[in-house]
């Protein structure tokens, strides 16, 4: 097993945590894992010395700011925080072409083999490189970094919504465009999903505080839009 550097903690108290989870890490354990596989809570309960408590999750391949909890009561009044839609989320992608602003809101899978359901993500256009890769026919493709805010919360949306309008997220290797990807692993060395948590937004549950956290974008962002001057 791959030994994990520690976490970054963003926020704590006796309540709940805040972190910044790396990628290739999942937030949980799932079936078909290996009993000594490393996994956020693990990590985190292994780094603290205490019990962790998951109130949301992020994919295992996406980066970002993260909350769980430090006992089972918070754990509840967190995830039912989310279930009201009372916490706010903002994610970050790399993508392929210029996708400009506005609303995807068409159905999306409910699961790997689920039946499709609605749901809607607000997105907006922060930056656009032409690059000097052909690709499928298309030369010059453009890459665009994108911001993303899920309004419903499914599974991969942002990936699939992404994938549905033909601006396909780097890296996605189950969604995405794969030889897109190669090429991109190839220039930069780097293998990941180009998708980060770069904002969470939420009500403390004990003090009520608003509170609200900011992650900047890793630097395998910047990596790749440099390439393109």
């Amino acid at each position: 097993m791959t030994e994990q550097p520690e976490i970054t903690i963003l926020f704590q108290d006796e309540h709940l945590l805040v972190v910044d989870k790396p990628t290739q890490l999942p937030t949980h354990k799932s079936e078909g894992m290996p009993h000594d596989a490393p996994y956020l809570t693990k990590v985190l309960g292994q780094q603290l010395g205490c019990s962790i408590y998951n109130v949301h999750r992020l994919d295992a391949k996406t980066s970002g700011v993260m909350m769980v909890a430090l006992t089972p009561d918070i754990a509840r009044v967190l995830t039912e925080q989310f279930a009201g839609k009372m916490v706010r989320k903002s994610y970050q992608a790399i993508v392929k072409g210029c996708p400009g602003d506005g609303v995807f809101d068409r159905k999306v899978k409910k699961a790997k083999h689920g039946n499709q359901v609605n749901a809607e993500t607000e997105y907006r256009t922060l930056q656009t490189v032409t690059t000097d890769i052909d690709h499928k026919g298309q030369t010059a493709v453009q890459l665009s970094l994108m911001s993303l805010i899920p309004l419903t919360g499914r599974w991969h949306q942002l990936r699939q919504h992404c994938s549905q309008a033909w601006h396909d997220i780097l890296g996605d290797s189950q969604h995405g465009d794969w030889g897109l990807n190669h090429i991109i692993e190839e220039r930069t060395g780097v293998k990941r999903l180009y998708l980060h948590a770069c904002e969470l937004g939420f009500t403390h549950p004990v003090t009520q505080v608003p509170l609200d956290f900011q992650v900047p974008l890793p630097t395998d962002f910047e990596q790749v839009l440099s390439l393109f001057p």
